[in-house]
């Protein structure tokens, strides 16, 4: 019999009416809650502090997000690093940092996705991050990259991949079945023209193969696995073949039964390309577009009457304030990584996370403790959930 358990409310409550017996059966919880009480952390905070599964997650996961520095200037390396957020302990770790990047050269534009116990960091564009002579930072562009690199979690290495058949960033990227889909993208530094092409990645092999052309060239598009197939879902297109209202709104879909791309018209029905789109069970969710990566709720695509929706209860004004954020899905939880500059204090960064339980009727919201950090960092790519144990 499946389990399913929603965010233990009871425990705050257990624990202002019979502390005692919360200290007996939940030792360490208590410790944290009386520890963040007398800092004025509010009874809302306190009891949404915790999670327990819900939608048969697995059983120990953690969520990796790729950051650069922002600045420079203040004399340390600003090339990518991984963190990984840990939720059962709500902690941050800086587990890597990417290799083969020069001191202030950083990764932009690539994807990264997970299999396992093991991120996979595909393509993008390589960048300099200087600071001229009268502190203006500049950022100079030099490359852009075929490398693939896998970094297994548990052992904590780094390894090389074969590379992709054809350099590319701003690309659709997604893990459906076993193996790694992309397509799109840009293959050309100063470039506004996308691409048709389309590759696919078997790890048992290691090897990329390529895969018939879509329809029309796409970048900042974004890749998604929906009902066991690979959805190439809007973005910015250069075939002029296409009205321009059609290629944008239009979804790719791979049918890898048939070696076809097919073409659907309106899915996405916005003129500017999605941020992000998670898939959770049959629902496909969107909460952002390439220019508000937080439209201030959550979106539910509904298949039958072919809309966007709004989900109840999913309004957030917390979010609308934030530097960057990135999405993640875990059982029936959407996980927000956040990210914004301190008041006053332009040189720290507070990070945070905001949890939405799918599944619920109401109050499915959760904010966990935020994380102050030192440092000004930037998103350099959405981030993954790597499985560590079921």
């Amino acid at each position: 019999m499946q389990t399913s358990y929603r965010p233990w409310k009871f425990l705050a409550v257990s624990y202002i009416y019979s502390p005692l017996i919360l200290i007996l059966q939940f030792p360490r919880l208590h410790f944290k809650l009386l520890s963040f009480y007398p800092y004025g952390v509010s009874f809302n905070c306190l009891h949404l502090a915790i999670l327990a599964p819900a939608g048969n997650p697995p059983a120990i996961f953690k969520i990796c997000v790729s950051y650069c520095g922002k600045d420079a200037s203040q004399g340390t390396n600003i090339s990518n690093w991984i963190d990984c957020y840990d939720p059962q302990e709500n902690s941050w770790n800086r587990v890597t940092t990417i290799p083969g990047l020069l001191k202030n050269y950083a990764l932009k534009g690539f994807s990264m996705v997970s299999i396992g116990d093991c991120i996979y960091v595909i393509g993008g564009r390589l960048c300099e991050k200087m600071t001229s002579a009268d502190n203006r930072r500049t950022r100079s562009e030099l490359e852009v990259r075929r490398q693939v690199l896998r970094y297994n979690v548990s052992e904590n290495m780094w390894y090389d991949c074969a590379p992709l058949i054809i350099p590319r960033f701003d690309f659709a990227c997604a893990v459906n079945g076993d193996k790694i889909y992309v397509a799109g993208g840009i293959c050309q530094l100063n470039s506004a023209t996308g691409m048709s092409s389309a590759e696919v990645y078997d790890p048992t092999v290691d090897e990329w193969q390529s895969l018939p052309e879509m329809s029309a060239c796409r970048h900042k598009c974004v890749g998604v696995s929906w009902q066991g197939k690979f959805h190439v879902i809007g973005g910015f297109a250069g075939n002029s073949d296409y009205t321009v209202n059609m290629e944008r709104s239009s979804v790719e879909v791979y049918n890898g039964d048939g070696s076809r791309w097919d073409l659907i018209i309106g899915m996405w029905q916005l003129d500017v390309p999605p941020y992000q789109i998670i898939a959770v069970d049959e629902k496909l969710f969107s909460s952002g577009d390439c220019l508000n990566t937080w439209k201030g709720q959550i979106e539910e695509y509904d298949w039958n009457l072919s809309i966007w929706s709004e989900v109840d209860g999913s309004r957030c004004e917390a979010l609308s304030a934030t530097n960057f954020v990135t999405m993640a899905a875990v059982g029936a939880y959407l996980y927000f990584i956040a990210g914004r500059r301190m008041p006053n204090q332009p040189s720290k960064m507070t990070s945070v996370v905001h949890v939405f339980d799918t599944s619920a009727n109401g109050d499915a919201w959760t904010r966990m403790l935020p994380v102050e950090e030192e440092g000004v960092k930037e998103l350099c790519s959405h981030c993954c959930v790597v499985i560590l144990g079921e």
